[in-house]
């Protein structure tokens, strides 16, 4: 407990700031700006993507119904196979947590190597995948007539309080915990001579990293106390960075969903991109680069186990962090489901559709969907079930998968816009 109250303590101050700058971006940015330059079977669509995903907060399970929402809106395959790469392995919260525990260099090698794995990715997809863009075009014109509601500052300041503190605190705080307690018990339990057999084999311990971390699931955050206990107990810090890009990319639920929409081609174009630049850059950092710029900002947390002085200002934040954590959790495990009281909010269509009467009441579509792990799967769903024609508005559960459409829309193409994102549909 001591060890994940010391890794807690020293990354609180950068986890709140990392979150609240998350929720300014995602409250202030438009959602357009997303899809609008991701079009083009080139090198420049390629880039926007990746540009635009390394400072986005997104998880892995976040990522792909997001990634599928923007090729279903007009981008290219390479710049969607981009986004999928820079997304999940970093992100401006998992980029000032980096800096906490490990320090300038590692904060600054991360998002360079995710922009260079996602522009070799979406190049190579780009390549293998020769397709006219001029269709993907007429797409974006069509959807980016944006239907976004205009805000006011002090609205937008709520939207990214919510988000900041709520949704992304209850789509990441639990592989957050589960990265440190994963963290402390490497720490206590794992001796020192197990890692030191691979101390002058940094392939086979990048190898064996990629192992265990291709099945897992681990957020961009979540990675990083697991990085700082491997390089502890000795491993290199090119084994670390392996496990950084890796980890969060690649997981057995992502690779489902991407060759199940966008085709085995694409699959091996993914996999294969983060795989190989991922052990690349980490062969460069172990033989290229000096071992003490990686080490030596880990020496704080050895000297913290010996020392007793702690940092009111971290403890103050740890409290603070803990405290909205529990707050987000409550909030998601004790949120009741969609009942038929309801009053959905207007998103086109009648306008008088809530307001009781007879003749102006709309029908119910109710489904079930599966897949779904995070806000950001669900905001993505809804976002798509909103463009089918007759969609008045929609109701999610998270928890149970439960959907309540309103209006009058045809329901094969309500399954298929929540399919073409890679989730499934059951008839409740």
């Amino acid at each position: 407990m001591r060890e994940i109250f010391e890794l807690v303590n020293s990354m609180s101050p950068y986890l709140l700031l990392g979150f609240t700058l998350a929720g300014v971006m995602h409250a202030f940015v438009p959602r357009a700006m997303y899809s609008r330059y991701l079009s083009g079977n080139d090198f420049r669509s390629v880039l926007g993507a990746a540009i635009l995903g390394i400072p986005l907060p997104l998880c892995s399970c976040g990522v792909i119904p997001t990634a599928m929402s923007l090729r279903k809106d007009g981008a290219s395959k390479g710049a969607t196979i981009s986004f999928l790469i820079a997304t999940p392995q970093t992100g401006v919260d998992s980029i000032i947590a980096t800096y906490s525990l490990m320090g300038l260099p590692f904060a600054l090698l991360r998002p360079f190597v995710a922009l260079a794995t996602a522009l070799f990715g979406g190049a190579l997809a780009n390549y293998i995948d020769k397709k006219d863009s001029t269709a993907k075009n007429e797409v974006i014109e069509q959807c980016c007539c944006s239907n976004e509601k205009k805000t006011t500052f002090a609205q937008k300041i709520r939207i990214a309080a919510n988000y900041a503190y709520i949704e992304m605190m209850q789509d990441i705080g639990r592989w957050l915990l589960l990265g440190l307690v994963v963290a402390g018990l490497i720490t206590v339990f794992v001796p020192d001579a197990f890692f030191s057999l691979f101390a002058d084999k940094p392939l086979a311990s990048m190898l064996l990293v990629l192992l265990f971390a291709i099945p897992m699931y681990l957020c961009a955050t979540g990675s990083i106390p697991i990085a700082v206990a491997l390089m502890l107990k000795g491993l290199s810090p090119g084994t670390a960075l392996v496990l950084l890009m890796a980890g969060p990319a690649v997981n057995v639920a992502s690779l489902l969903v991407i060759g199940k929409v966008m085709g085995r081609k694409s699959l091996f174009t993914y996999l294969f991109s983060i795989v190989s630049c991922a052990i690349l850059f980490g062969l460069g950092v172990d033989y290229l680069l000096p071992r003490e710029w990686f080490t030596v900002p880990l020496a704080h947390i050895h000297s913290c186990h010996s020392c007793s002085e702690v940092s009111y200002f971290n403890t103050i934040c740890t409290i603070i962090l803990v405290s909205l954590l529990v707050n987000a959790f409550i909030q998601k495990f004790c949120k009741s489901t969609p009942s038929a009281t309801f009053v959905p909010q207007k998103t086109g269509g009648n306008p008088h559709s809530d307001c009781g009467c007879q003749a102006c009441s709309t029908a119910l579509l109710s489904i079930v969907v599966k897949g779904m792990n995070c806000n950001h799967c669900k905001s993505n769903v809804d976002a798509a079930i909103q463009k089918v024609a007759g969609v008045e508005s929609v109701e999610i559960d998270l928890a149970s998968g439960r959907t309540v459409i309103h209006g009058t829309p045809n329901k094969e193409d309500v399954v298929k816009a929540v399919e073409t994102l890679g989730f499934s549909v059951v008839e409740e």
